[in-house]
């Protein structure tokens, strides 16, 4: 199965929509804000999907290709 480059750019730039985060990155959020989000379930919908897909990066050690995709593409 083969990345979607598209989505892998908007998970990129995906931010935090609210709470102490508000702004960051999501790939900048520490990891423990994710497992306690796993433990009292995510948000629903686009946001709580794309939490989960980063957390699935940090856990494995990943969430630097999210870092280099942002400095490889700059958006304008």
């Amino acid at each position: 199965m083969q990345p979607d480059p598209q989505k892998l750019l908007e998970l990129a730039y995906a931010k935090m929509h609210f709470g102490k985060y508000k702004g960051y990155y999501l790939s900048d959020i520490p990891e423990p804000y994710y497992v306690w989000f796993r433990q009292k379930g995510f948000p629903p919908g686009k946001l709580g999907d794309q939490m989960q897909q980063v957390m699935e990066l940090k856990i494995n050690s990943l969430e630097g290709l999210l870092r280099q995709i942002r400095k490889r593409y700059p958006r304008p």
